[in-house]
């Protein structure tokens, strides 16, 4: 296993390049998180499909249980229980803007990951670099348990478990658990755990702050440096259940799946659920007892259980919900945990936003009405008067604080941007698909793809390692 420490030391150097004079060593976080034994446990798997190009290239990396679609070059790298998407990658010929000048794509965009380590971590999107419109770069960073990267080049950065960095550029920076940010580029920042914040230059800042000791409860890590809070009891009870889904590469769906709908052989399904036409069930999502109406999507690392979805929900990447009632065209955000009981049940209204990394955790039942953003920390009816506003108030606010939450600039930009991009989201994902060929999305395109394993040594020298491997379609 000589290797493996070898590239374990070497990514944490070259991780700490960029950290330390941002006062963060992450040495021990990394040597905490990293069990030997797992790293040869696991094979990983790369997905081929006529629908996107087919490049990979793999070397001096452990990649257990990962998971790689699109073009991916993985390099001195640690890639643990991850899954790196690349379905959205620009083409080779797309035209993007760069500082309002048009450039052309000279080749495929492709998912390059460099000197990093990963855990549990989704990697999501196209980049929105305007250096380097080819390349998703992640370089020199780690991202811990259940973290997102999504459209965002990443070079010297750190984030936390649970954070989100969206649709940005970062360097050198540090996201604190259970942070988000969408805020286009950024260079040596630091964001506070539990902060939300998105910000486009010139239209608008959305800022919340959780109560650390709120916090605290859901999130933290305990003295024998293990994490701990409601996220980590929520998910620790149900991971065991993925196991037997990576026994084999043949499975057979154990719930009716229709032919426009797809469901991940990688995903959990327990129980009574019901998937109607257009769903699309990703790898590594939870579906107990629950039904996905027409056009709902249930992302990857998505909790359902004990819920009814209505059509054309959106269930973005780690969304969590229990015993919650989902209205038409609702939008459940990233790392969002809806955490209702029999007793206490969540119904949220059609047309409705449920912001990233929000949590409803209610005392009582909570019916939060249709069209409404909603936002924070709400364990109470009453919570939604600070946590919450309908989208036709808030489009009209210019300079708002309420609660936790403050905001500047063009309310109506901001819910026409969020409108804009969950559209995006349903299209892409094939929820509008009508039969023709151009309004195929993600549930038809990804029924043709074909999964193929590749194991670490088993001994040695190099066990813990991966081959080097490269596959494309030349």
């Amino acid at each position: 296993m000589e290797r493996l420490k070898k590239l374990i030391n070497h990514i944490i150097s070259r991780i700490n390049a960029n950290l330390i004079p941002m006062g963060l060593d992450i040495e021990q976080a990394i040597e905490s998180t990293i069990n030997s034994a797992d790293l040869t446990r696991y094979y990983a798997y790369y997905a081929l499909s006529i629908d996107h190009p087919i490049y990979f290239r793999f070397q001096e990396s452990n990649l257990g249980g990962s998971y790689f679609l699109g073009k991916c070059d993985v390099d001195r790298s640690i890639i643990h229980l991850s899954d790196i998407r690349g379905d959205e990658l620009k083409a080779k010929g797309t035209v993007v803007k760069v500082g309002g000048v048009e450039t052309e794509l000279y080749r495929d965009e492709v998912i390059q990951i460099i000197n990093s380590f990963m855990i549990k971590t989704l990697v999501h999107n196209h980049s929105r670099n305007p250096e380097i419109p080819e390349y998703f770069r992640i370089l020199n960073t780690v991202a811990m348990h259940y973290s997102n990267i999504h459209g965002t080049t990443i070079e010297g950065a750190y984030l936390g478990p649970f954070s989100t960095a969206d649709l940005s550029v970062l360097h050198n920076c540090i996201l604190g658990n259970f942070s988000y940010v969408q805020a286009g580029y950024l260079t040596r920042t630091s964001i506070d755990p539990g902060r939300v914040w998105i910000m486009a230059d010139g239209k608008y800042v959305f800022d919340y702050r959780y109560p650390l000791d709120v916090l605290e409860e859901y999130i933290s890590w305990d003295s024998n440096g293990e994490l701990a809070g409601h996220f980590v009891e929520f998910l620790r009870g149900r991971r065991i259940d993925f196991l037997p889904v990576y026994d084999s590469l043949a499975s057979k769906a154990t719930i009716p799946v229709p032919e426009s709908a797809f469901l991940s052989r990688y995903a959990v399904i327990k129980g009574d659920c019901v998937l109607r036409p257009n769903t699309l069930v990703a790898q590594r999502a939870y579906i107990e007892n629950s039904l996905l109406g027409k056009g709902s999507n249930a992302q990857e690392n998505s909790y359902i259980v004990d819920s009814t979805l209505a059509d054309l929900v959106v269930v973005a990447h780690g969304g969590k919900m229990v015993f919650s009632e989902i209205e038409e065209k609702v939008f459940i955000g990233f790392n969002s945990f809806l955490y209702g009981a029999q007793e206490n049940r969540i119904k949220v209204g059609a047309g409705s936003i449920v912001m990233p990394h929000t949590i409803i955790h209610p005392d009582e039942p909570i019916s939060i009405p249709d069209e409404t953003l909603v936002w924070g920390y709400v364990r109470t009816q009453k919570d939604l008067a600070t946590q919450s506003m309908p989208l036709s108030q808030f489009a009209t606010q210019r300079n708002l604080t309420i609660g936790n939450m403050s905001f500047n600039g063009d309310g109506a930009a901001f819910v026409k941007d969020f409108q804009n991009r969950i559209e995006h989201i349903l299209v892409a994902n094939g929820a509008r698909y009508n039969g023709e060929q151009d309004s195929r999305g993600h549930a038809q395109k990804t029924k043709s793809v074909s999964y193929n394993l590749f194991q670490p040594y088993l001994g040695g020298e190099k066990e813990g390692m991966f081959p080097t491997i490269i596959v494309n379609d030349n």
